[in-house]
């Protein structure tokens, strides 16, 4: 379905590491600067991967997002937004972090990090934050206990805000890294040059008609969408798996040689998108069921539009070296699933024990 082609090794610069953070907070810390430097230059050899993705392939990524998408939406009905009109605040609070909150602290994430991270893996972090919320929210806050009607809210909301909100978020907070960077780093930031009303224009294909088609047929065939739901929660995250699975086994040595590094950056991205989650939700005095649902709905991301986005010859040309982006926002859809299922698990088993005391 594709490939990586990866040009001949560069020089490894450690420029980020000599005069960054690390310079000046670590030099009293040699394991962990030895561990962050390798780990710069190791990253260093995902920048200029190229990701050559044949027609077909992008053809069938685009159609099980599709897919998926028509699956979110039948589960979006008008009466379930009745008590949120009457009480939005919650609403409110979960969009402001979307949208808001998350791409302003990952911006600052790798900024702080600039000197560790490179210019794609950083701009990879922000695509996944411009993203809307994935899916299999609805499922996990279910399963949490949390409050199944402002997920779907939220989820709805968020789904169609993105046809507008993620390229305009990519656009500001990529635009300003790109910015800053070139003026610390000059030559060693690789030229990103994106077609943002191609990227509009994909999101509105990829989402919007998917999400008023499922709406629709929500509406004239209710109980046959229900049905229908529960098997398409399950299948989208069967599908999604299969094809980043499949991706990553075009280069299985340049996955194995890098996960760790992705790993540990996603983790970290993931973990402070989860903790902004609860601690604003939090801060604002919302019961624990709202709580929970704000937490995973700011922690789990629709990766598979990031995807779909970077994987598009017409916004990401396939000269373009976007290795980093697409390592992390793979190892994001992958991620978030496990973390998600995990901290939903714990709140179901701890509102159980609750129960039975």
């Amino acid at each position: 379905m594709g490939v990586f082609s990866n040009p001949p090794a560069r020089a490894v610069s450690n420029y980020g590491l000599k005069e960054g953070f690390l310079h000046l907070y670590l030099d009293k810390t040699p394991v962990i600067y030895s561990f962050a430097a390798t780990m710069y230059e190791s990253l260093l050899e995902l920048d200029p991967i190229k990701i050559n993705f044949s027609e077909s392939g992008n053809f069938v990524l685009n159609l099980v997002l599709a897919f998926i998408m028509f699956g979110v939406a039948l589960g979006i009905r008008i009466d379930q937004f009745k008590a949120l009109i009457h009480s939005p605040k919650p609403l409110f609070i979960g969009l402001f972090l979307q949208f808001i909150i998350l791409p302003a602290i990952t911006f600052i994430l790798v900024v702080a990090f600039n000197r560790v991270i490179t210019p794609t893996v950083a701009m990879g972090m922000i695509l996944v934050a411009a993203c809307p919320g994935g899916n299999i929210s609805n499922f996990m806050t279910s399963l949490s206990k949390g409050n199944t009607e402002l997920s779907v809210a939220l989820t709805a909301v968020s789904t169609i805000l993105a046809i507008v909100m993620t390229p305009f978020n990519f656009r500001l907070w990529g635009g300003l890294y790109v910015n800053l960077i070139n003026k610390m780093a000059g030559n060693m930031l690789q030229p990103l040059e994106i077609e943002y009303s191609q990227m509009f224009e994909t999101v509105i294909l990829i989402i919007g008609i998917p999400v008023v088609l499922g709406i629709s047929f929500s509406r004239y065939f209710p109980g046959i969408s229900l049905k229908l739901k529960k098997i398409l929660q399950h299948l989208s995250i069967l599908f999604f798996l299969m094809l980043v699975i499949i991706m990553f086994s075009n280069n299985w040595e340049l996955f194995v040689k890098h996960i760790k590094y992705i790993f540990i950056i996603v983790l970290l991205h993931n973990g402070v998108a989860l903790s902004a989650g609860h601690r604003l939700a939090t801060l604002f005095k919302q019961p624990e069921r709202n709580r929970r649902t704000i937490t995973i709905e700011t922690g789990i991301q629709n990766s598979g539009l990031g995807l779909v986005l970077l994987l598009n010859p017409d916004i990401f040309p396939p000269d373009t070296a976007i290795g980093g982006m697409f390592f992390i926002t793979a190892w994001w859809g992958i991620w978030h699933i496990i973390s998600g299922l995990a901290l939903s698990f714990y709140w179901a088993r701890r509102t159980t024990n609750a129960v039975a005391t």
